[in-house]
């Protein structure tokens, strides 16, 4: 979704929790992703693939200069054949340790295996953030969590966005000094969007 969508996202959910609660998210996320560290492992159920929120972080650890957010995607299946960007299987979850993040996107109640997969990453010493559907399970297992339930205004593919948006914006100025490119793209995106000021 690009920056000007993502304004125009915000600005009708101006007045909700949602902006606000996912840039918080997206700061908990950023500080857990370190350069040079683990890196960030994002997994959803078995029958839920995140892969849109995959391709939108990738995009932005490339348009914010933070390479760190760009996750490796855990798959519940893994074929012959694929390649190996999409033949990382939930094994790489029961290694994960510190100094490494894991994202678990669950609209619905993952499996008893995935949560001791991830009851054991934590131990060893990984961060663990979810976007759930608030099972008190998962909660259980978060350092930070995002819920969307069913009876919320937004759907969990929106709260995505926004918090893929929020992660790569609002980083470290550049060593000169200057704003990255995409912050201030974002902020000529929120002006064009706003509504024209009242003339008397």
């Amino acid at each position: 979704m690009d920056a000007v969508r993502v304004a125009l996202l915000r600005e009708v959910l101006a007045g909700t929790e949602w902006p606000a609660a996912a840039r918080r998210f997206a700061g908990a996320l950023r500080s857990s992703v370190v350069p040079h560290g683990g890196g960030l492992l994002l997994v959803g159920t078995a029958e839920y693939e995140p892969w849109h929120l995959a391709a939108h972080l990738v995009d932005e650890s490339a348009w914010s200069g933070l390479p760190e957010l760009a996750p490796t995607l855990v798959r519940h299946r893994v074929e012959a054949g694929d390649p190996a960007h999409l033949a990382v299987g939930l094994g790489r979850i029961q290694a994960a340790g510190r100094g490494e993040t894991l994202l678990l996107v669950a609209p619905e109640r993952p499996s008893a295996g995935l949560l001791e997969r991830m009851h054991d990453a934590r131990r060893a010493g990984a961060t663990v953030l979810t976007l759930d559907d608030g099972d008190p399970e998962v909660r259980g297992l978060a350092h930070e969590t995002l819920t969307v339930a069913r009876s919320d205004e937004v759907d969990l593919d929106t709260v995505q966005h926004l918090v893929s948006a929020a992660a790569g914006e609002n980083s470290a100025p550049a060593p000169r000094g200057g704003h990255r490119f995409r912050d201030r793209l974002s902020r000529l995106a929120d002006r064009l969007t706003a509504p024209p000021p009242p003339r008397w």
